[in-house]
């Protein structure tokens, strides 16, 4: 899978499928991407690579306080991925709209629906959480384990 940033300078190829797909419905989701969620791609930072240009690193804040590093063009400021403090630099949340083919990534689920904007409709055969959930129920095996090799990366 390739993206790319709208100006074309940064591009870059997923070396994998990525482990889950969050559609997340927060506020501050919301608020950050301007629209009325934020689709994710959760992968192995190891497993994008950069075709050209190269990202500009942005601080900014989360919702849990401990802050997001965004990785934008540094050209057309889109926003490619960022590195949550939870997971830190070793996984990446690539937003699905910059790929070329976004509809290979649908939603694998559903997060923080309470504050789903009541237009928005979801997918019956989708799981819809209020908030957040528990990976081990929700991922298929082949995630989990190349889960638990980056945390143990994480933690080494």
């Amino acid at each position: 899978m390739e993206g790319r940033c709208i100006c074309g300078e940064v591009a870059y190829r997923l070396t994998e499928r990525p482990l889950f797909v969050h559609c997340c419905h927060c506020s501050w989701c919301q608020r950050e991407s301007g629209s009325a969620f934020a689709l994710n791609a959760l992968i192995e930072t190891d497993r994008i690579e950069l075709l050209a240009g190269q990202p500009e690193r942005v601080a900014i804040p989360s919702h849990s306080g401990k802050g997001q590093e965004v990785l934008r063009c540094p050209r057309c400021r889109v926003a490619l991925w960022s590195h949550y403090a939870g997971a830190g630099p070793l996984m990446a949340f690539v937003r699905v709209g910059t790929l070329a083919e976004p509809a290979a990534c649908p939603p694998d689920i559903h997060i923080y629906t309470t504050t789903k904007l009541p237009w928005v409709r979801l997918d019956e055969g989708v799981p819809a959480m209020a908030d957040y959930y528990a990976r081990s129920q929700h991922w298929p095996e082949p995630s989990l384990a190349r889960w638990k090799i980056l945390r143990e990366r994480m933690s080494g």
